[in-house]
């Protein structure tokens, strides 16, 4: 479409910049003319030109009528949706808005347990009660799986009144779901489907790619455009695509969520990133999929580090965004924290994140054949020196399907919490969440009835002074939860 060669938002700043204004309004640096000097000799100074306040030239997220409401029109036909809204706190804010949106206090939401962390700070805000599903632990692959078809259905027969349903896909891992199947479930039953696809902004514009939310028929999914398209970090996108979402409700929650002094260079890359992945997403995409199998290729002739494949992950139900690489490091007896830590220190290479088992390398638009090169002659280097030896690790989870006494709002707002020790927590009910990396699922969450599984699943992680993200004390040894005088 012609349409999609404009850039509205990013032309209108880059106008203004090029009249050299004199500013009087915020932010203090003026232009850049206050920027500390060693700072603004590395940037430059036209960075800080597009680094604007709300006024009308330069439209208002909150209220958009010019050039913001323009480009997210033209984000919307580009994804094929009813509405797009710019999202500058990352998808956090969209998890958050997505299910405040959808749901009203007291509604049920069916989601799995490794949804973000951001979504439990929405079901928070929403008043919403959340039913778990247990995710699926694979310890061949040493990943974790996120909902299938089966698993949503099952859910939607046992809690018939659930509103929604909540789904994360791709996971970090880059692995997908069935959700045409999960959309025509939910909807066969008058439920919405939300979709975090925080990962998958590009899914849409490559055939070889798993389908994407929108495609497969999502009412409402936030992507990362930062993550994986060439906005910059916090720029992200909420989609609707329902008859179901009144888009004045999800207007006000977003403006409750989000800042009213955005910032406008992240805006303006959304609008950029956009008509980029628009005209050439098939080629950049085609261009990664190739330097990404092509590495799996090698990282699978090494001696102890291994990267699954697509056949592999389809052959288990889902599919897989080849251009994230899971580097599973257990043969070579390092941890992946360990790899992660030489090939930053000693490689100058960072990967996005890492547990025990494995890194996970994400590609993107700015990733290039060198860059690939250098991941893999650091890999080939770290094979070759370390002799390899495999620990005795197990990703594994408690049963999750714990007695959801109140509901996590309740909680954080309205009781009174106490500690007690972790030996005795069981019979309790929850006041904290605690996830464990691995896996980094929550293994309790505010309003949960403590069993004598978690606590004793907890007491192992103690015993072997694993932290525990929300521990909230330098040792593992009390548990926050629910004061009943």
């Amino acid at each position: 479409m012609k349409s999609q060669g404009r850039t509205p938002l990013m032309d209108v700043l880059l106008s203004r910049a090029k009249r050299d204004v004199t500013s009087f309004h915020t932010p203090g640096h003026k232009n850049g003319q206050g920027v500390d000097p060693k700072l603004r000799a590395f940037t430059g100074k036209n960075v800080y030109k597009l680094d604007v306040t709300v006024f009308p030239e330069v439209d208002s997220l909150h209220d958009p009528v010019g050039a913001i409401k323009r480009a997210q029109a033209l984000m919307a036909q580009a994804y094929g949706v009813k509405h797009s809204f710019f999202l500058v706190n990352g998808s956090s804010s969209g998890n958050m808005a997505m299910l405040m949106s959808a749901c009203h206090p007291g509604d049920s939401v069916i989601l799995s347990r490794n949804a973000h962390k951001s979504t439990l700070s929405g079901i928070i805000l929403s008043g919403v009660w959340p039913i778990w599903i247990q995710p699926k632990v694979d310890q061949h692959l040493d990943i974790i799986f996120d909902s299938d078809a089966a698993q949503v259905e099952e859910a939607l027969r046992q809690f018939p009144e659930a509103k929604a349903v909540f789904i994360t896909s791709p996971t970090y891992h880059g692995v997908t779901t069935d959700l045409k199947k999960i959309a025509d479930l939910c909807h066969e039953r008058g439920k919405l489907l939300l979709v975090d696809e925080a990962h998958g902004p590009h899914l849409k514009f490559h055939k070889d790619l798993p389908i994407s939310a929108v495609e497969a028929g999502a009412d409402m999914c936030v992507q990362s455009t930062h993550k994986i398209l060439s906005a910059v970090s916090q720029g992200s996108a909420l989609h609707v695509n329902s008859d179901w979402v009144e888009l004045n409700r999800v207007r006000k929650i977003l403006s409750i969520l989000q800042t009213t002094s955005p910032n406008y260079f992240i805006l303006a890359s959304l609008d950029a990133a956009r008509r980029q992945v628009f005209f050439q997403g098939e080629k950049i995409f085609s261009r990664l999929i190739r330097l990404a199998e092509e590495a799996r290729e090698r990282i699978n002739h090494l001696r102890h580090i291994y990267c699954f494949t697509q056949g592999e992950i389809r052959a288990k139900g889902y599919d897989l965004d080849v251009t994230k690489l899971t580097l599973n490091v257990t043969r070579t007896g390092l941890s992946g924290h360990e790899v992660e830590h030489r090939l930053a220190f000693e490689y100058g290479i960072q990967v996005d994140c890492a547990d025990l088992f494995n890194l996970i390398a994400i590609m993107g638009t700015g990733t290039t054949r060198r860059d690939v090169e250098r991941l893999l002659s650091a890999l080939e280097d770290i094979d070759r020196k370390d002799p390899g030896h495999e620990r005795n690790w197990v990703l594994q989870l408690p049963s999750l399907s714990t007695e959801m006494v109140m509901t996590p709002r309740d909680v954080f707002l309205q009781h009174q919490a106490k500690r007690v020790p972790l030996s005795k927590a069981a019979g309790h009910i929850s006041a904290q969440t605690l996830t464990p990396y691995p896996p980094g699922i929550p293994v309790l969450i505010p309003g949960e009835r403590i069993t004598k599984e978690i606590q004793d699943f907890l007491l192992d992680l103690a015993d072997k002074d694993i932290r525990v993200s929300g521990q909230e004390t330098d040792t593992l040894r009390t548990v926050k939860v629910v004061s009943t005088r």
